[in-house]
């Protein structure tokens, strides 16, 4: 049997450019695979889905063929946002589920995001599938294929839950990703009056990338909210996991300052709750927790170990600055950008000026995520470096949890390796230019004493 492309193995799921290293075959096997490891965790059904891009129909096929070959019964969502794939598996297959999707790749990737009984497979668990292909340990059988439409019943759950003290008009950008097809529904279903902005399903992206963590993709957003009387900007990533958002005067408000408002709203109703946050968020966060009566927990970047994180920790909520947000209380736990969408709107249209109390919450000088390319694997070797061997300069804490996190006084500096990509990725934020500039060259000296070579952005 030819080898299955390492590559397409990554941290937190499978992914790759479609007909190079993810094919029908290729996917029909890891289908096997999947249905293989589920057998052995004594499941007997999977929910499949897939986003809107072009090859989701063929490789979710294949996928299911790949399912059904282990004896494990498919249960086809179509297409759908991946937070709705999440929602059928844990209301239909014993929270197990396979998500068709490239997440905010370029059109021609695609890949799958795994959940089997409640657990996200990521880093050793996704490899272990490679494995089975290798090793040929899979498990035979003929599984059954239905059909089942989700939608109303994902919709009904989030209208029949949140209540809007007022109607709110919103400017909805999907970007061309899936989330058009549910989003604006949603929101009109909540009674907010919805100007829509690519909310047609179109797998290549025609107008911008649905990726809002990328300021130039809300750029359309921004203009529509000064042409019209809107209130507040929604936009998703192609997948409906992610949420960003933008208010009337043109301000991006970035994940870990949504997750000030969320965890405010929370804490109110459960003191002393556990919020979890990655190494990527602002230092007015954990204060801001603990000032409304909650407990700060800092934890690795990346969806899957957030998501066990606060299975662990038992937590009511927890965010990324990569967009994710993950609502335990009145939830599922699961990422969910539409459902995020709608506990935002829930919460705003109590306050007369949403503008006001978005500004309101702490900000600060910070960089956005800054990249060092390497050659592939070297970035996790040049963090294991650093951690050994940097010395900075007057730190408060060196935080190695995800890479190297140092606080400062005035600010911090982390420099971690993705995960995804041949990156060192790199933020900074400070109280002022000076003490930002100051991090920075501390941060630059470390580097290029480990690597002499380093391009560094900043």
């Amino acid at each position: 049997m030819p080898a299955i492309p390492h590559e397409i193995f990554k941290a937190y799921d499978i992914r790759g450019v479609v007909g190079k290293t993810i094919t029908a075959e290729n996917v029909e096997k890891i289908g096997h695979a999947i249905g293989s490891e589920a057998r052995a965790r004594n499941l007997t059904a999977i929910a499949i889905g897939r986003d809107g891009r072009l090859s989701g129909t063929e490789l979710s096929q294949a996928l299911a063929r790949g399912i059904r070959k282990s004896g494990i019964d498919v249960v086809d969502i179509g297409m759908v946002a991946t937070p709705m794939l999440y929602f059928a598996a844990h209301e239909l297959c014993q929270y197990s589920g396979v998500m068709v999707t490239g997440s905010h790749n370029p059109p021609e990737y695609n890949g799958f995001k795994i959940v089997l009984g409640g657990q996200t497979l990521a880093a050793e668990t996704i490899q272990a599938l490679r494995l089975r292909i290798e090793n040929n340990d899979l498990t035979q059988g003929a599984g059954h294929y239905s059909e089942h439409n989700i939608a109303a019943t994902y919709l009904q759950r989030i209208t029949g839950d949140i209540k809007l003290a007022r109607p709110i008009k919103i400017v909805v950008d999907c970007g061309n990703g899936v989330a058009g097809a549910y989003a604006p529904a949603l929101y009109r279903g909540l009674g907010c009056q919805v100007s829509e902005l690519f909310c047609d399903v179109d797998g290549s992206f025609p107008n911008h990338h649905p990726d809002p963590s990328v300021p130039d993709n809300l750029n359309d957003v921004i203009q529509a909210l000064q042409t019209t009387d809107a209130e507040i900007g929604l936009a998703f990533d192609g997948d409906g996991d992610r949420l960003g958002i933008v208010t009337k005067d043109g301000h991006i408000v970035n994940a870990d300052r949504q997750l000030m408002l969320f965890a405010a709203d929370v804490l109110s109703r459960n003191p002393g709750g556990k919020i979890i946050f990655d190494v990527k968020c602002t230092r007015n966060l954990a204060p801001w927790i603990r000032q409304h009566g909650g407990t700060p927990v800092m934890w690795k970047t990346g969806h899957s170990f957030i998501k066990s994180k606060l299975i662990e920790e038992k937590a009511l909520l927890a965010g990324e600055m990569s967009g994710h947000l993950f609502f335990k209380e009145r939830w599922y736990g699961f990422d969910d950008g539409l459902y995020a969408g709608a506990r935002l709107l829930e919460l705003l249209s109590r306050e007369q000026d949403i503008t006001a109390t978005l500004k309101n919450l702490p900000d600060s000088l910070n960089t956005p995520e800054l990249q060092v390319r390497t050659a592939e694997g070297e970035n996790h070797t040049l963090i294991a470096q650093l951690q050994k061997n940097a010395v900075f300069d007057n730190p408060q804490q060196v935080i190695t949890t995800d890479g190297l996190r140092v606080e400062y006084s005035d600010g911090f500096g982390l420099a971690r390796a993705s995960n995804t990509t041949p990156v060192v990725v790199l933020r900074f934020e400070a109280d002022n230019q000076a003490a930002l500039q100051r991090i920075q060259e501390d941060f630059r000296r470390n580097i290029l004493q480990a690597k002499a070579d380093a391009q560094l952005p900043f």
